[in-house]
């Protein structure tokens, strides 16, 4: 499965009969998830502590970022099935919001500074 080929649909019900055949669905309450996403998040946090920007990433550590991203996403799918929001729906709306927020032509090149909310 690769992002061309794989739905978001396709991923969340893997995910689904992931916990249903172990009996989860009771511990994977939206708190609960939050809190797996927070923590799974502070883990991919981690392995960039301490680094460099320009130190550049070699195999041993892409592959660890790339378990740690797939947890993110994984307890994230998890939260979308447990509270049944369509993730779809919910990225492009956001997106849309974020457009309306930040147009292009005010924001093209600028970083986000939280001083200069109102």
């Amino acid at each position: 499965m690769a992002d061309d080929a794989t739905t978001v649909a396709a991923l969340r019900a893997r995910v689904a009969g992931f916990v249903r055949e172990r009996d989860w669905e009771k511990y994977h309450r939206p708190a609960n998830l939050a809190k797996a996403i927070s923590v799974e998040a502070a883990e991919l946090l981690e392995l960039f502590q301490w680094r460099a920007d320009s130190e550049p990433m070699d195999p041993a550590l892409k592959v660890r970022v790339e378990d740690e991203l797939a947890d993110v996403v994984i307890y994230c799918l998890s939260a979308a099935n447990a509270v049944g929001i369509d993730v779809s729906e919910a990225v492009l709306k956001k997106v849309s919001k974020n457009e309306a927020r930040y147009p292009a032509k005010d924001w093209r090149g600028r970083a986000w500074d939280a001083s200069r909310e109102g």
